[in-house]
């Protein structure tokens, strides 16, 4: 059944059949815009053509709701039997806890050689399974900026610091546009982002050997620009996740943005005026000696330990890398979701997109920093794998953080010593 399936030769990996009569898998991703929605059922059709007897169903989940979506599921025992744009550290806490099959089997059947090196590295458990594999890698904190406000302020280049960042919003506020789209709200969008603003002071979550080093230097500095920048985002910021803070900038409210790939097919399909002035870089840091760091979520498949239907799933979850359909896929959202495959990249109908060639530079830039990318279950190349990281973003204590110091005025030796404490607690559970 598998033959000619998937985008690598190693097919024989996983059985011909998938012994499929009559069988139902259930794919759950919060990626479902429209546009993704329409690649999805491309793909699905084509797999149900070639596999009469499986029907696949797919579920839309939220980049907020997914946790305790997939808590209620795990819990019940009614699981989806393929999950699909997860943040890899979701799934490391999900297989540290047993909830997850090993993906080895559909590593090797799309082909393990065709992945960029070091691709699958994040997905790497404990026990030297992959407990995912990369469905596409994303540069979600990208600083988005407007050429046309730019020259308008007499700011010649983009910013390389924090200061220069601050500088530059602050001249560009005015006429009804705000300077930045940063979040404030108590999610998962505010302690992801807040994490690189850590990262950008020179500062870490974690030590390598996973100790707690949150109660830093480098945090407080963090801390401190984040609340300086308050004033120059729109009023709404303080509840902010990452629907609203791609809005600001794409609708033209917000000079500048943070955010991945999406923004160019948003900004051409909604506020195309635009369209011509938009350009992105990487996120300034404190200082010019420290530095980049880009946050990859890390975009994931994996299956379900309690999925009744492993075999068929695995087949589908090597199908979704077919060239025609993942291509279709990356397309729905070009630069939003990046290749993982080699073959993929250079493929002539992946490259012919209208986005990607209109914004190759761009698309060029995002792909390697994603590509050399971190997130808090993987923070630097140093750092130990960090299977408890999926528990402390749905804690929100570094959201809570931010909120207590940045909008509340609390003492920042309190709120920092309590955050280290809750983060502490989840570590030693």
């Amino acid at each position: 059944m598998l033959a000619g399936l998937a985008a690598g030769s190693a097919l024989t990996a996983l059985p011909r059949r998938a012994h499929a009569q009559d069988v139902t898998l259930r794919w759950w991703s919060p990626q479902g815009a429209p546009a993704q929605a329409e690649a999805y059922r491309f793909q699905i059709a084509a797999f149900e053509a070639l596999n009469p007897g499986i029907k696949v169903v797919f579920e839309t989940t939220s980049d907020e709701g997914y946790a305790p979506q997939l808590a209620a599921a795990f819990a019940s025992g009614e699981v989806p039997d393929i999950v699909t744009h997860l943040p890899s550290f979701a799934v490391q806490t999900y297989y540290a806890n047993g909830l997850v099959e090993p993906m080895d089997e559909v590593i090797a059947a799309v082909g393990a050689d065709d992945y960029y090196a070091g691709a699958n590295d994040v997905f790497k458990a404990a026990d030297g399974k992959y407990c995912a594999t990369g469905i596409g890698n994303t540069a979600s904190d990208m600083l988005w900026l407007r050429r046309d406000l730019m020259e308008a302020s007499g700011i010649a280049d983009a910013p390389k610091t924090w200061d220069e960042l601050r500088a530059a919003c602050q001249t560009m506020q005015k006429d009804g546009i705000f300077g930045a789209p940063l979040p404030y709200g108590q999610n998962s969008m505010t302690s992801l982002i807040f994490i690189g603003f850590i990262h950008r002071a020179g500062g870490s979550v974690f030590t390598p050997d996973l100790q707690i080093a949150i109660d830093s230097e480098a945090t407080r500095n963090a801390l401190e620009f984040y609340k300086s920048m308050r004033e120059l985002c729109p009023p709404g910021a303080t509840n902010y996740s990452w629907g609203e803070s791609l809005t600001a900038f794409v609708s033209g409210s917000c000079a500048t943005g943070i955010y991945a790939g999406r923004v160019l097919a948003n900004v051409n399909a909604q506020n195309p005026g635009i369209a011509d002035q938009i350009t992105c870089t990487t996120y300034p840091t404190m200082s010019a000696d420290i530095p980049a760091w880009t946050f990859n979520d890390f975009p994931s498949i994996f299956i379900p330990a309690q999925s009744k239907q492993k075999e068929a799933a695995k087949a589908f979850a090597a199908f979704l890398f077919n060239p025609e359909g993942y291509i279709r896929q990356l397309h729905a959202a070009p630069g939003h979701v990046l290749p993982v495959l080699q073959s993929i990249s250079e493929n002539p109908t992946y490259q012919a997109n209208e986005i990607i060639q209109k914004y190759s530079a761009e698309v060029d830039l995002m792909a390697g920093a994603a590509a050399g990318g971190f997130n808090l279950g993987y923070e630097t190349s140093a750092h130990a794998s960090n299977e408890k990281a999926g528990e402390v973003i749905a804690s929100n204590a570094i959201s809570d953080l931010v909120q207590r110091v940045v909008l509340n005025g609390d003492d920042v030796d309190t709120a920092l010593s309590d955050c280290s404490k809750t983060i502490e607690a989840i570590m030693q559970g």
